[in-house]
Order: C-alpha cells, then sequence, then structure tokens
C-alpha cells in the first residue's frame, strides 16, 4: 500500500487479487447490478484513501471490506426491499442468475430472507461478512472499525435471531446454522 503512494500503478494489484470476492460479497447483499457499482466505488475510495492506510495492517482485505460494507449500509433500504420480496415471493433474482431455483431452495431462502431483513444493520454486517466474506473476527472489527467483543455479540445476537426466526432448536452450535444459500454452493 505505501508503495502504491509512489508507484500507484501498484495499486492494480491490489484490485487483481480483491476485486472478485467484494463484488461476490457485494452481490449476495444487493444484487448485480448494484454489486458493479459497490466495487468500483469500493475500490477508487481505497485509492483516493491510501495514505491514510494504517501500515500497521499488513492485510488489506479488511480494509477494503469496511468500506465496501459503509457502501453497502448506504444502500441497506434497498437490501432490506430485496430481503422482505424474497421472503414473501421466494423469488430471488440474484440466485436465479446463478442457478435454475427448485422448491425446495425457496422454501429454504424465504425464511432466512426474512429473518436476515429482521435484523439491524450492525448485527445483519457482521454476520454476512462472518458467513458470505468468510472473514474472521479480527477481520470483521478491523473492516467495520469496531472492537472484537462488539463483534462477538453482534454475532452472538444476530445468530440467535436468525436460530429463533427460523425456528431452530437453540441447542444447536453456531457452526450448524447454515448461512450459505443454496445457490453459492
Amino acid at each position: 500500500m505505501a508503495q502504491s503512494l509512489e508507484q500507484p500503478e501498484l495499486f492494480a494489484g491490489l484490485y487483481d487479487r480483491h476485486a472478485p470476492e467484494i463484488h461476490r460479497y457485494a452481490a449476495r447483499r444487493l444484487g448485480e447490478g448494484a454489486a458493479d457499482d459497490i466495487t468500483a466505488e469500493t475500490f477508487l475510495i481505497a485509492f483516493r484513501t491510501r495514505a491514510r492506510y494504517d501500515t500497521a495492517h499488513r492485510l488489506a482485505r479488511p480494509w477494503l471490506y469496511g468500506i465496501a460494507a459503509n457502501l453497502i449500509g448506504r444502500h441497506r433500504r434497498t437490501e432490506v426491499r430485496a430481503l422482505r420480496a424474497l421472503a414473501r415471493t421466494g423469488h430471488d433474482p440474484v440466485a436465479a442468475s446463478w442457478s435454475e431455483r427448485s422448491d425446495e431452495r425457496i422454501a429454504v431462502q424465504a425464511p432466512l430472507a426474512g429473518a436476515l431483513a429482521g435484523l439491524s444493520p450492525g448485527d445483519r454486517h457482521v454476520l454476512l461478512l462472518v458467513a458470505w466474506a468468510d472473514l474472521g473476527y479480527q477481520e470483521v472489527a478491523e473492516a467495520l472499525q469496531i472492537p472484537l467483543g462488539t463483534v462477538r455479540s453482534r454475532l452472538n445476537r444476530a445468530r440467535r435471531k436468525v436460530r429463533e426466526a427460523l425456528r431452530i432448536d437453540p441447542s444447536f452450535t453456531p457452526d450448524e446454522l447454515e448461512l450459505t444459500p443454496s445457490w453459492t454452493k
């Protein structure tokens, strides 16, 4: 990152490494159309603010997800509307573009979408950064610029609310709670 201040073309390597995963994460949250914009804006902001990057952090991945999460937060109403529509209708335009839908997938996705829509934005960000972006707790803390304890409490609360909304036995461990949509498998 520091070298890209003197040689801006080096920033392209960061883009090449992380743009596809940022795009996938944004697409899962907001759909393909918005994902293109979120990805582009994430890297534009990262490039413009790279001088402020804390080089004590070895990996830029959490920082990039933090930028993307902030941008997604701005689109929160769109995301919640899409999740509520999925909960009502079972039609997921993101999933439809990945594979053919089936009645079984719709039956599973609709309640999950409703549960996700019912979470607070902070809880939803933490849960989906862990479940969909595969970030660790410390990376989520860095991405959202919140304390590690806050990540743990938000994740615990989000998992509990999702289990309750899906009427899952509370004795299940968090690892048994499948939050990966079927279309991504």
